[in-house]
């Protein structure tokens, strides 16, 4: 049986295990900007850019985990959790600073990621 997580904070180490190679957190990066590209089109052009949110979002997150990570997306058990981690992860990324938390973590590249 999976381990229930009572907090975020409890959460995230876990969420972090489950991304460690970068060419998964790479794809899940394109996946959340794709997504905030089609929100931002869906106010300044169409609203119908937000059926396309749940497909680049989900899309690419998944691709990652079923092809790079090979593993479930915790997004079955945990949808609001993994969301907020997302949206956390995606930020480290954008300052520079995922990898060092994947290092903090305890959490190393295998060896076949380029």
């Amino acid at each position: 049986m999976e381990k229930r997580f009572a907090t975020y904070k409890a959460f995230w180490p876990h969420y972090v295990n489950e991304h460690r190679q970068k060419r998964g957190r790479n794809l899940h990066f394109l996946g959340t900007a794709l997504s905030l590209a089609f929100v931002t089109l869906s106010v300044t052009e169409s609203p119908w850019f937000l059926v396309l949110v749940p497909f680049a979002g989900y899309g690419f997150a998944w691709a990652a985990h079923l092809l790079v990570e090979k593993n479930r997306p915790a997004t079955f058990t945990y949808p609001f959790w993994s969301l907020l981690a997302d949206i956390h992860m995606f930020a480290l990324m954008c300052a520079g600073r995922m990898d060092r938390e994947v290092s903090r973590m305890g959490v190393f590249r295998e060896e076949n990621e380029a």
